[in-house]
Formats: C-alpha cells, sequence, structure tokens
C-alpha cells in the first residue's frame, strides 16, 4: 500500500482552511493509503512559541484531527518530537542539501520579512527538516498545497542526491497530491492572502472552535464585490473574494465552483451568504463538538499520541539506521 506522511503545526487554532486544504482530505485518504499524520511541533519552534501554549496547542490539534474523523486505529496519529529520528535525519539531509537551493525557498523569505538577518537558522533549514520528516518513512506521497509545492521538490531533490552521492536506490522521490475544489482557501477579509491562523483580524478566518452565530457573523461580514454571482468560473478570476466564497461553498458542499454558479448565478450575496453559512454549520458543528469532547478526556489524546508514537518509531527507526550505514557512520 503507498504510504502517506502530513503534518500540521500546533500554533493556535486550527481554521476552515486548515480543515479544507488538508484534513478532509487526509479522513478520506485514510481509505487507499497508510497514513501518517503528524503535529509537527519541532517545526512550529523556528519561530518564538510560548511554551505553556505550545503544549497545549499540540494536544488541541491532535483532537482536531481526531474530531475531524482521523481513525488512529488505521492511521498513525503522533508529535514529531517523540520520535527522535526526525531530528537525526535532518542532520544527515542538512549535509547533503546546498544552500542554494534553501536560498530559493519563497516561504523563508515571506516569513522573515525585512528582518531575514534575524531570523533563526531553524526557519532558514526548516524544509531541510520536512524532507527528513516524508523520508524518514520512505513516504511515497504528500498532500500538499499550492504554497508547499516548492518544499516538495526540494525533498525530492534532497533524496535524488543523496542516492547519487552515496550510489544507492534508497529515498522514494516522494510525488504531490493535490486534492480538491479548496486546497488554497483565502481570508474572508481580503481575497488576495491565505487564511491565516497569524492574521490580526479574527474575522479572516472561521476556527474549528468557532460556534454557529460566530460562524454566521463571519460569513455576513466577509468582504465582496456589490455585483451579483456570474454564470461562470471564467468570470470570478477579476474578483477575487467572490472566487473565494464560492470555493468555499463548493468545497464544503463536495461540488464544483461551476455547478455552484449554476445554481446561484445572479444572486445577491446576501442570499448566497445565509446558503454558506447553513452548509458551513451543518459541515463543522459536528467537528466543534467532538473536540469539545475530546479536550475534555485529555487522557484518552495523550494515550493516542503514545500509541502513534510507538507505531511511527518502528517504521522510522530501521530506515534511519539504514541511512546512517549508508553515509558511514559508526553504530556500536
Amino acid at each position: 500500500m503507498p504510504r502517506i506522511f502530513s503534518g500540521v503545526q500546533p500554533t493556535g487554532n486550527l481554521h476552515l482552511g486548515n480543515y479544507l486544504g488538508a484534513i478532509r482530505n487526509w479522513v478520506r485518504l485514510q481509505r487507499d493509503y497508510e497514513c501518517l499524520y503528524c503535529v509537527v511541533d519541532l517545526h512550529a519552534i523556528t519561530v518564538e512559541q510560548d511554551p505553556a501554549e505550545l503544549t497545549k496547542a499540540t494536544r488541541e490539534v491532535a483532537a482536531s484531527l481526531l474530531a475531524a474523523g482521523i481513525d488512529p486505529a488505521r492511521s498513525i496519529v503522533f508529535n514529531q518530537t517523540q520520535v527522535a529520528g526526525h531530528a537525526e535525519l535532518a542532520w544527515l539531509l542538512n549535509c547533503i542539501a546546498r544552500v542554494g537551493w534553501l536560498n530559493r525557498m519563497t516561504q523563508f523569505k515571506e516569513k522573515a520579512g525585512k528582518n531575514r538577518v534575524n531570523a533563526s537558522v531553524g526557519l532558514y533549514v526548516y524544509p531541510v527538516l520536512m524532507a527528513a520528516d516524508i523520508l524518514l518513512y520512505k513516504a511515497t506521497h504528500v498532500p500538499v498545497g499550492e504554497d508547499q509545492k516548492q518544499h516538495l521538490e526540494l525533498c525530492r531533490d534532497i533524496a535524488q542526491a543523496f542516492n547519487s552521492q552515496f550510489g544507492v536506490d534508497f529515498f522514494p522521490l516522494t510525488e504531490p497530491l493535490i486534492l480538491g475544489e479548496a486546497t488554497r482557501v483565502m481570508s474572508l477579509r481580503d481575497g488576495a492572502k491565505k487564511m491565516s491562523k497569524s492574521d490580526v483580524s479574527d474575522y479572516s478566518r472561521i476556527n474549528l472552535t468557532d460556534p454557529p452565530d460566530t460562524i454566521a457573523q463571519k460569513i455576513r461580514k466577509a468582504k465582496t464585490d456589490p455585483n451579483p454571482l456570474p454564470d461562470t468560473v471564467a468570470e470570478l478570476e477579476r474578483r477575487p473574494e467572490a472566487d473565494n466564497l464560492v470555493t468555499i461553498y463548493a468545497a464544503l458542499a463536495d461540488r464544483d465552483r461551476q455547478s455552484v454558479l449554476a445554481e446561484y448565478a445572479g444572486a445577491q450575496f446576501s442570499t448566497f451568504k445565509e446558503r454558506l453559512t447553513e452548509v458551513a454549520v451543518a459541515t463543522l458543528s459536528p467537528i466543534t463538538a467532538e473536540m469539545r469532547r475530546l479536550l475534555a478526556d485529555p487522557v484518552y489524546v495523550d494515550g493516542v499520541l503514545r500509541h502513534g508514537t510507538a507505531r511511527a518509531r518502528s517504521l522510522a527507526e530501521p530506515v534511519l539506521r539504514e541511512a546512517q550505514k549508508i553515509v558511514g557512520l559508526l553504530r556500536t
């Protein structure tokens, strides 16, 4: 069976973009793949974190995955720190990766901004740790959004360089999986910006913890334009906020954008937002309720993570040992 690895950072509440762009697809992929889903807490500390909040958020993200439908009996759910092989393999791969490759990573430039010289080294080599996450389990596929494709290309470059340097066929060239209508959900306040946990305005996103009244209020206040909904997808290209709301509706309803427009062409946004609210509340409310139930039982959530860690280690350790042997590191 092909194997998937994917991860999510424990940095605050997960939101609709995380759900539609990743987590919902992870649930569906369990049917056809062996899946490892990781709370990537080592990635989180590439920028400053409050330690107590990080611990709390790690458990909350794990609960979110379970509430959304990740089955811990079928998939491996764990947090990255508990498998030391992630950091150990990352060092080996740091010695394979090239500075020029990392200099091309656009996400570092975006996150570091103008203060790049004061960014952490961890943030700079973040994509190498991501490659180690994937290659430690010899994952054959990774579900990614458009903004992560460059990192997966780097992972493939590193795997190929390792294999070539040591004359082996050891690491696979992992393939991307880009799925669904909403691989990139945008801000409700600005259709040109990705929906983000770090946005200062809570009205820019729908959190998985939001109650129905809050979801309704955020959708009502979502930025639109004065024109009614168009007939075709092509007409949405010049209307980013309209495109975003139609995309969200299509993803929540498991439809494509053209079929949504066929139903609502000519409608005003006030009407469309009412329908979008109904679909969003119907989809997200059961997840929110299950999250609350799980967070009230931290012993269970921690137990899932411990069990997942044991399973992940059993897969990771032989790969790490073999990689160290290929490189020539002595293990006694």
